[in-house]
């Protein structure tokens, strides 16, 4: 006849059947003892007893890793679950940023090819889709002209410009 945990991994299947064995060899001594008080029962009685008390803990011992191999596994899955929607926040925030990388680096490079904007000191910036730049701008003209540059740049939202028109 199959065993029952014949689907059940080589380990699972060793780990159950020891769990038993001890059960079996930590209780018979115990019931052995309770029942010697009992001298109206003939050896036979006292070892049916015996065995009827040992399955029983034997299938308490059962249910209890059954429960314990239930709650690991939920456990785990819940573990697993919980790093499966890290990882995708932590993804969601490498393609954020690596966005904003671009953005800055496209602006300054179209703020480089602007002859007024070229050798000037520009800080750009950009989060979420947001460019600020910083810095002197040589007129009004050049200033507005940095705007235009950096809203012409697929993907930005919107233009912090926050340049400041240096007086002679």
């Amino acid at each position: 006849m199959p065993s029952k945990y014949q689907d059940k991994p080589h380990s699972v299947r060793m780990t159950i059947r020891s769990a038993i064995g001890l059960s079996l060899l930590a209780t018979l001594p115990i019931l052995m003892a309770c029942e010697s008080a009992d001298s109206t029962k003939t050896v036979g009685q006292k070892l049916d007893t015996a065995v009827a008390k040992t399955e029983q803990a034997a299938a308490d011992v059962k249910d209890a890793t059954k429960a314990s191999i239930d709650s690991a596994s939920a456990t785990l899955r819940d573990g697993a679950a919980q790093a499966k929607d890290a990882a995708e926040r932590v993804g969601v925030n490498m393609n954020i940023d690596a966005e904003d990388v671009a953005i800055t680096a496209s602006v300054s490079a179209g703020l480089i090819k602007d002859p007024d904007l070229s050798a000037l000191k520009i800080d750009v910036d950009t989060k979420q889709r947001v460019v600020s730049m910083y810095g002197p701008a040589p007129s009004e003209a050049a200033r507005e002209r940095a705007t235009v540059i950096a809203k012409a740049v697929k993907g930005v939202s919107s233009v912090e410009n926050k340049l400041t028109v240096k007086t002679s």
